[in-house]
Parts: structure tokens; C-alpha cells; sequence
């Protein structure tokens, strides 16, 4: 059976920004997409219909993905995390009884997502060291493979980024959303004001505080 999640194309990094992520494969937002749309397609979702919910997914999957990299900050990972949690979503559809709360259902389950391989790393790392193994910490959350060119420009661009997204943790949730969309997951101005139901000007707003305060305590450390 193919999965209805696994509906994806690539969206070509962007930016200049601290937070930029080295790739960001993820699925492409829809002109159409709103909180009023979904109700039809979870309905139809709930039918079996499998190709309502890849519109589910191509609708929320940058929102799904941008908070997956905030986590981890690793793109393998986040990857791999986005595929769980709309596979979880698929099969538990009919556990979700209000169209209006998909979007948080969704941050729900990619919350158990994480914190399951979390446990599942941290077990292996121990079964490694029973074994006498002493392979690298898999389990920490901050560990970001990045294919540069040398091993001194991986271990700066890391660092920066790392940095960066722990800044981005701590900041408010509004300023938070904002720059997740735009500098993680690639999206444009008209989706993050849908999804986030902003105006494009209070957005523009947000985002231009929210990069200046980041960069500005960027700047202090």
C-alpha cells in the first residue's frame, strides 16, 4: 500500500539567514489551502480517500517540517520525523474530532515522534557502549551532519546554526512561528500569512523584528 504521506518535491534553500538549513526537501503549499478547506478533506480522509489527505499533507507539511528542524536541528532527522508523524496521522485519522485543531493534533504527534526517537537513539547509544562500540552521541539533539566542502567550514556553519535555533527556541511563540515558516521551511509570505492568518503587512512586520531580535542576540553571545 503506498503511503499518502510521502508526497513531496524539493524546495531550494533560501535566504541569507542565520537559521537557513542545509537542504529543505518538503512538500509544496497550495494556493487554496485554509483551516475552512481541511474539514472537507479530513472528512474524506476519514472515507479512505488517500488523495484528500496527500492535499492534507502538501497543506501542512512545511509546518510540520519547520518545527521538526527547530527540534532537532538536523534535516535527516526532521525528515524522517515529518513521514512519521503523517503516517501516525493517517492511521489515527478517526481519533480526530475537530476539523479546526489538525494542525495542533498534528504538532501533537510529531511531539511523540520526537521524544520516541529520542528514546529509541539513547537505547542503541547504550547497546553500542555494552558493546564496546563508542560511537558518536546519535542521540543528541543538536548534532547536525553538514555536507560543506572542508571539516573547518562544516564545523562554523554548524555552529552558527546551532546557535541560531537555540536563540529561535527561546524567543515568543509569534516571532517563533514566523520565522520557522519563512527561514526553515521555505515558505512564502502568502502561505505563512494563511496559515498563521496574518495580514501580509503585519507579517512583514514580525518577520523583520523576529530576524532583527534573533540576529541582535546573535550578535551579544
Amino acid at each position: 500500500m503506498s503511503d499518502p504521506a510521502a508526497a513531496t518535491t524539493t524546495t531550494p534553500a533560501i535566504g541569507p539567514s542565520p537559521l537557513r538549513a542545509p537542504s529543505i526537501p518538503i512538500a509544496t503549499a497550495t494556493t487554496a489551502a485554509d483551516a475552512h478547506g481541511d474539514a472537507a478533506l479530513i472528512a474524506a480522509s476519514k472515507r479512505g480517500d488517500r488523495e484528500a489527505f496527500e492535499e492534507l499533507v502538501r497543506r501542512t507539511a512545511r509546518l510540520v517540517y519547520a518545527r521538526a528542524y527547530l527540534e532537532t536541528g538536523d534535516v535527516h532527522r526532521a525528515e524522517d520525523l515529518v513521514q512519521e508523524t503523517f503516517l501516525t496521522a493517517w492511521k489515527k485519522l478517526d481519533q480526530l474530532t475537530d476539523a479546526s485543531g489538525f494542525r495542533p493534533w498534528l504538532m501533537t504527534i510529531l511531539h511523540s515522534a520526537l521524544i520516541d526517537s529520542v528514546r529509541r537513539a539513547s537505547r542503541k547509544k547504550r547497546k553500542g557502549h555494552d558493546a564496546g562500540s563508542g560511537g558518536p552521541d546519535s542521540a543528541g539533539l543538536l548534532h547536525v551532519p553538514d555536507p560543506a566542502p572542508t571539516p573547518a567550514e562544516s564545523a562554523q556553519t554548524n555552529e552558527e546554526r546551532q546557535r541560531a535555533l537555540t536563540i529561535l527556541r527561546s524567543m515568543p511563540r509569534e516571532y517563533q512561528q514566523v520565522l520557522m515558516l519563512r527561514y526553515l521551511a521555505g515558505a512564502d509570505y502568502e502561505t505563512i500569512a494563511r496559515q498563521l492568518a496574518l495580514t501580509n503587512g503585519s507579517l512583514r512586520g514580525m518577520l523583520h523584528r523576529g530576524l532583527a531580535m534573533l540576529r541582535k542576540q546573535l550578535e551579544a553571545k
